[in-house]
C-alpha cells in the first residue's frame, strides 16, 4: 500500500491510498478519484514530505485517521445514495427549482443538483434552506 497526498482542482489537499503507484495511475486516468470535500475529480499529486521514523504511537495515529477518513467516505456515499433515491435531480437549474418551489409556483418536492456559491448565497439571503453536501462518487477511489 502507498499513501499520497492530491490535491483537487478546487485547492482542497487530502490523503488515499492506493495498493500500488500503478493503480493510482489507472484511477487518475479514468478519472476514478475525486476530492472528499468537493467532489472534483481533477486531481493531482501534491508535493509530499518524506515519512521518515514514524514511532508506533505516530503509525497507530495515522491508522486510526485513515480509518475514520474511510468511515466518513462511507457515510458520505450513503448519503448520496438516498439523496438519489428520494430527490429529484434538477441539474444546473438548481436555484431556479429551489425559488419555484420556495414561493409556491409550483409543488413542493425535494431536489438537488448544482449551483455555484453566489446563487447558494443568494438562496439563503431569500429565506430558501439549502444545504451542499460533498458529493463524492460511489465508487471506491
Amino acid at each position: 500500500m502507498i499513501l499520497f497526498d492530491l490535491k483537487c482542482g478546487e485547492g482542497h489537499v487530502f490523503e488515499a491510498w492506493f495498493r500500488n503507484g500503478g493503480a493510482y495511475d489507472a484511477q487518475a486516468a479514468a478519472n476514478e478519484i475525486a476530492c472528499p470535500l468537493c467532489g472534483d475529480s481533477r486531481i493531482a499529486k501534491a508535493p509530499m514530505a518524506p515519512r521518515i521514523g514514524k514511532s508506533r504511537q505516530d503509525v497507530e495515529k495515522t491508522e486510526t485517521a485513515a480509518l475514520r477518513r474511510a468511515e466518513v467516505m462511507r457515510e458520505l456515499v450513503e448519503l448520496r445514495r438516498k439523496v438519489e433515491e428520494k430527490c429529484d435531480y434538477v441539474g444546473d437549474r438548481f436555484a431556479e427549482e429551489a425559488r419555484r418551489i420556495h414561493y409556491g409556483e409550483i409543488d413542493k418536492r425535494d431536489i438537488y443538483g448544482e449551483a455555484t456559491e453566489t446563487e447558494t448565497t443568494e438562496l439563503k439571503e431569500e429565506g430558501i434552506v439549502v444545504e451542499r453536501i460533498p458529493w463524492v462518487p460511489t465508487t471506491n477511489s
